[in-house]
């Protein structure tokens, strides 16, 4: 262990690479510290279940920066490490070797894991789940023409999983619990239009239902439904939904209530230590509660703001929340946080398109989201991002209104 404390940051995922460049960026000259269990350099994972799924890109590609960057800005990367331990008096983290690493502000950017399928023949060969480059890569390896996939989970990655698979000429089912695809995620409006374009390309939908068994001797042969029915296949991907990685911290004694908790600006409740990205469960200004955001813009922004909170800043979280999906031509994307509304607005737009404006009991615009051609829709969303950030109260007619201009109406609510 050395003598100079480090800036040390736990997890090697997106928050936790940009939180080390944002720390060089702000001027920090001192040693930076970066552990994860990751085998690969911080990267993005959005790929993941798209382009690399589909042949367009290689792992190289998902990375945040190039293979350079860490010699030359003195990030001392330990991949594929654990931290076993934090020992908040003394502040230093023991890691699985046994060795300690002393820091001056700690960035816990742990991540989540996928949520595991409790049935029996969950563990069988040919049972995926896609959370880094290297379930991607193996996910990949078995979509090949004529292959039947079955997709335990109607959520974003099941869907886009879904959408290249069939591309890549496989036979896809999907199996999900829900009534509807995405149900706490997308408003109806939405989702009956995403679920007729998967069915129009093909993809076999099992809503309703839930898997009770993986069949199969040392491989999977098929999947045994709860209502007897059995699918034959050929591989599984099991998409159910994701748990932050709380155990260090809890065991640290720091706050933990699905996530780390931290305040708006990603302090948790020892001062000297920080949350970002997925495992963070943090107090936002915007809507006046806690959230836990999982999503590229989440990483994107979190990481680079802990940084400079960790250098003595007080920059809040605050920014509304945004996301998006792409599946076949069409993209959904969603601004806010639309299950905090109480009605909806739906705005038709060209070629099919549609943004539905989720609005507060008191009329205030909380969430919008969007389905179409990225372009039709991503104007939309944009301005009602901004309207959701700063605290607007928009007419619901001309909300509806596609011939009323957002913009006009954004600039007349904040007069």
């Amino acid at each position: 262990m050395t003598d100079e404390r480090a800036m040390v940051i736990v997890g090697a995922g997106h928050a936790g690479g940009r939180a080390a460049h944002a720390l060089r960026e702000a001027g920090w000259a001192g040693p930076i510290t970066m552990v994860g269990t990751d085998t690969h350099a911080p990267h993005e994972r959005p790929p993941l279940s798209k382009e690399m799924l589909a042949g367009t890109r290689v792992a190289a590609d998902c990375a945040l920066f190039d293979a350079d960057f860490y010699r030359a800005n003195a990030i001392d990367l330990r991949l594929d490490t654990t931290a076993e331990s934090i020992d908040r008096e003394n502040r230093t983290v023991t890691l699985g070797d046994g060795s300690e690493v002393a820091y001056e502000r700690l960035l816990l950017a742990t991540g989540a894991e996928p949520r595991r399928l409790p049935v029996p023949g969950a563990t069988l060969d040919g049972v995926h789940y896609l959370r880094e480059i290297d379930d991607s890569l193996a996910l990949a390896a078995g979509l090949k023409p004529g292959a039947h996939i079955v997709i335990i989970g109607g959520g974003f990655i099941g869907l886009e999983v879904a959408a290249n698979a069939l591309a890549l000429g496989c036979e896809v089912t999907v199996v999900e619990t829900g009534e509807r695809l995405l149900m706490r995620a997308v408003p109806p409006q939405i989702e009956a239009r995403m679920r007729g374009r998967h069915g129009e390309a093909g993809v076999t939908l099992r809503l309703g239902r839930q898997a009770n068994e993986i069949l199969g001797d040392d491989r999977i042969t098929g999947v045994r439904l709860d209502d007897g029915s059995e699918i034959a296949c050929d591989l599984v991907l099991v998409s159910i939904g994701a748990i932050p990685r709380v155990g260090l911290a809890e065991a640290a004694g720091l706050a933990v209530d699905n996530g780390i908790v931290a305040g708006p600006t990603l302090q948790t409740s020892d001062p000297n230590i920080f949350a970002a990205g997925d495992v963070c469960a943090f107090d936002h200004p915007l809507y006046g509660a806690r959230i836990r955001l999982e999503s590229w813009k989440n990483a994107e922004e979190q990481g680079p703001i802990a940084a400079r909170n960790m250098l003595g800043g007080s920059e809040e979280c605050a920014t509304a929340p945004w996301m998006w999906s792409d599946q076949y031509d069409m993209t959904i994307q969603i601004a806010g946080l639309p299950d905090r509304g109480v009605s909806a607005v739906e705005r038709p737009l060209d070629d099919g398109a549609v943004v539905v404006f989720h609005l507060a009991d008191d009329g205030r615009l909380v969430g919008a989201s969007g389905y179409g051609a990225s372009g039709t829709i991503g104007r939309v969303i944009r301005i009602g991002q901004m309207m959701i950030e700063r605290g607007l109260y928009p007419d619901p007619a001309a909300l509806a209104d596609p011939a009323v201009n957002l913009k006009a109406l954004m600039r007349q609510q904040a007069a």
